[in-house]
Order: C-alpha cells, then sequence, then structure tokens
C-alpha cells in the first residue's frame, strides 16, 4: 500500500542527467516516471529520450543500443530509429512496418541540465525552464554535484520549503523561520529568513527559493556567501526519487576563502538531507494534517502544487 495517495509522477520538467556527462555518441538506460528510457546523445550533439523497449521484440535501446549518426540503432535486429523515434532502417526487410516507432520524450537541455517533460496524458509542454545569468559566468564557479536516492515522493520533499518549524527542529537553525509564498501558476517564490550560527558568529540567513513546476528549482543562499543550488527531484517510482543538486558559489577576490566557504555550505547541505532522510523515508502523508499557527504555508503548498497532477489527489 502505498503511502502517499497522489499519482506517482506530476507533470513537468525533470532532470535525467547533467549535460556534461553526455557524450556525443553515448546510449545508457534511464530509469523515471515508472518506467525504463534510453538517453543517447546524437553524434551532432542532440540528446534525446525515448521509451527504452524496440517495438519489435522488445529489446532495451539503452543496452547495447548505437548511436549512429542522429539515429540509434537496436542492438537486437538492428532496427534504427531516428530523433523524433520513427524507425527509418530495417536492414533485412523491404518494407518498414508503419508502427514501427519508439514514443519519443521532450527534451530540453539548459543550465548544463539534461531535463525530461513528463506529463501523464502525453500533452505537450506548457511553460519552460529559464536560463540563469550565474551559469558559465565567470562570477561564479562551475557546478559541484551531489545526487541523492530517497524512500520519498518529490511533493512530500518539496514540502520542507514551507515547513517552517522544522528548520528549526530539524536543522538548528537559531529561529523558526520566516517568509513568504506567492505563486504564478507554474512558477512559485517562497523566501525564508532564519537566524543562524556560523564558526564567525550569528548571522541572518536567507533561503530564497524559485520553482519552475515541481521538477526544477533554484535556491539562492544568502548570509555568508552568495550560494546557488540548482536543483531536480525527479520521480523514479511512487515511492522513491531521484535527487540532483548543482551547486555554484560567487566568486570573491580570494579564490581560497571562495573554494573554503563554498566546501563548508555544501557540506552542510549534504548533513540537512542526512537529518531529513531518515523523516522522509519513514513518514506517511496526512491529507489532513492537524496544522497550527507557525507551520508555515503549507496548504498553499499543497493547492499549488495539485494543479500538476492530471488526476486529482485522493482527499488531497
Amino acid at each position: 500500500m502505498s503511502r502517499f495517495p497522489f499519482p506517482d509522477a506530476p507533470n513537468g520538467w525533470f532532470q535525467v542527467a547533467w549535460s556534461d556527462e553526455l557524450a556525443p555518441g553515448e546510449a545508457r538506460p534511464v530509469r523515471a516516471f515508472g518506467r525504463d528510457l534510453v538517453l543517447f546523445r546524437t553524434e551532432s550533439g542532440q540528446a534525446r529520450v525515448f521509451d527504452a523497449w524496440c517495438p519489435h521484440l522488445g529489446a532495451h535501446l539503452g543496452v547495447g543500443g548505437r548511436v549512429e549518426g542522429e539515429t540509434l540503432r537496436c542492438p537486437f535486429h538492428a532496427w534504427r530509429f531516428d530523433g523524433e523515434g520513427r524507425c527509418v532502417e530495417i536492414p533485412y526487410a523491404k518494407r518498414i512496418p508503419p508502427a514501427a516507432r519508439v514514443p519519443c520524450w521532450p527534451t530540453r537541455e539548459v543550465n548544463g541540465l539534461v531535463m525530461v517533460w513528463h506529463h501523464a496524458e502525453r500533452a505537450a509542454p506548457d511553460y519552460e525552464l529559464p536560463e540563469l545569468p550565474e551559469i558559465g559566468s565567470p562570477d561564479w564557479t562551475p557546478y559541484v554535484k551531489r545526487r541523492y536516492q530517497l524512500r520519498t515522493h518529490c511533493q512530500e520533499m518539496g514540502e520542507n520549503l514551507v515547513d517552517a518549524a522544522h528548520f528549526r527542529y530539524v536543522h538548528g537553525t537559531l529561529t523558526v523561520a520566516e517568509g513568504s509564498f506567492e505563486e504564478d501558476g507554474p512558477r512559485l517564490h517562497v523566501l525564508n529568513r532564519a537566524r543562524m550560527g556560523t564558526p564567525r558568529g550569528e548571522v541572518d540567513g536567507t533561503i530564497d527559493v524559485h520553482m519552475w513546476g515541481p521538477g526544477f528549482a533554484t535556491v539562492r543562499f544568502g548570509g555568508i556567501v552568495d550560494t546557488l543550488l540548482v536543483e531536480s527531484t525527479t520521480p523514479i517510482d511512487g515511492e522513491t526519487v531521484d535527487v540532483f543538486f548543482s551547486f555554484s558559489v560567487k566568486r570573491t577576490g580570494d579564490a581560497d576563502a571562495t573554494r573554503g566557504v563554498g566546501r563548508a555550505l555544501i557540506a552542510d547541505i549534504d548533513k540537512q538531507i542526512r537529518e531529513d532522510r531518515p523523516i522522509w523515508e519513514n513518514k506517511v502523508y496526512h491529507a489532513r494534517p492537524v496544522l497550527c499557527d507557525g507551520d508555515g504555508p503549507i496548504p498553499k503548498w499543497r493547492r499549488w502544487y495539485r494543479q500538476f497532477y492530471s488526476e486529482r489527489p485522493h482527499a488531497a
């Protein structure tokens, strides 16, 4: 029995890889949205995502499949598919069956991430992702990457953004967070402020979060050094998520200080994931929780998130 009364995967853009980890001509298997997929990069550099299974006799195109130019060849009987999933060659046949095609997933590369559009009804993307000015700027460091697999649902993980009290009682801020919540269709802006202890004494810290749908967020940390976290939480199935964290730190005049402070902040985020993990992995979702006046805008979060489901969550 599922712990969560909503669909396994919401609709939106989700990360499946970092761009610099997928070489031209490479194909690999991916598990996301409760499905097996194949991710590959054509020789001209285009990232593509298909359903994994060849429509012929079911071979996995990501296990032994070969990229040839702008196409992908099946490892079993050498059927070849173009970038839109259409079969363009069967080397031993005179005629290609009209149904010989593989479902193709909308794919974008932005901010150094390979993002895939998931929609339960296969609807086309209805919003796009921003290009971030920090990425590639000489004023900001290259990504430091972290990846986690957690036994939770992406809605549950995201709810921490608006859970004001948990910053104090799980992560040890000196005060309960105070913040704001602004929504605009698929976009959401949450700003949290809390007093934090550091080796240099107490500081007023900020966590400034912008979300574009359920699968892409920027988190900007202020108070010690300006740090950007680009975050994507991708559902593997209804109870497991693949979490991609990409950190960039604003450079200061002292390169060693930039690296040191950046490492310290990233280590602290790692620590926070370890603190959250046992709670996420063992809690259940209450559709009608007993809330108090200091809990933060949890009902607003849940109403905003509901738009990304094709089916209405049960009693949510």
